[in-house]
């Protein structure tokens, strides 16, 4: 996501609307999992990205919230940064923290690609 908005907004001046168009609301609709993903309203997960479009910060495995001992992008900085994620209202990245359990989860079985109706 993140090397997304560097590339996408912060070097090419896509909007930020359809950033989130393309990151969220798309592959919801492309699996099938829109309305209940992609979206912010009422009957929706209350999945979200808190998102800091200002915050700097360099690509590092030693910080990432995954158990990783190499990133292809190491020591590139970049402007715009995750800052909270939320799992269906939960609170499971706050900054560099994984707050997640195991069996935070769950499976979502796909339905039809709603962009092909």
């Amino acid at each position: 996501m993140e090397l997304m908005y560097q590339g996408v907004v912060n070097r090419a001046g896509l909007s930020l609307n359809r950033w989130v168009e393309i990151c969220s609301t798309n592959p919801a609709r492309m699996f099938g999992l829109h309305p209940r993903k992609g979206t912010i309203a009422p009957g929706a997960d209350a999945d979200l990205v808190i998102f800091d479009p200002q915050r700097r910060h360099t690509i590092s495995a030693a910080t990432h919230h995954m158990n990783v001992d190499y990133s292809v992008y190491e020591g590139m900085e970049l402007t715009g940064k995750v800052a909270k994620v939320l799992l269906r209202g939960k609170l499971i990245i706050d900054g560099e923290l994984h707050l997640g359990r195991p069996g935070d989860g769950s499976f979502l079985r796909r339905g039809t690609c709603s962009m092909l109706r």
